[in-house]
């Protein structure tokens, strides 16, 4: 799903681990525009549905450790909820 008439200039996004805010800021505060990044993105490779574009985050959000609930938000989107798990041990 593609949201077409998101706002970005009133959207905020907000990091919580285990709850608690960590992170929180405006999305017009990112060094390139949202429209900058997708075209950027896909002039390199074919996006499909599904796909996510990491560009980062604000700072203050810290370590995490095995059990930890990762919560990103971004308003008038939705939330994104991950288990951060210990890494699997290489062969």
């Amino acid at each position: 799903m593609i949201e077409t008439e998101f706002d970005i200039a009133q959207a905020t996004i907000r990091t919580r681990v285990n709850g608690e805010v960590r992170q929180q800021a405006p999305l017009t505060d990112m060094i390139h525009s949202v429209p900058a990044i997708v075209a950027y993105a896909s002039a390199a490779f074919t996006l499909l549905p599904g796909d996510v574009i990491m560009t980062g985050t604000p700072a203050g959000v810290g370590p995490f450790v095995s059990g930890d609930a990762v919560e990103v938000e971004i308003s008038g989107i939705g939330t994104l909820r991950n288990s951060v798990r210990d890494a699997l041990p290489t062969a």
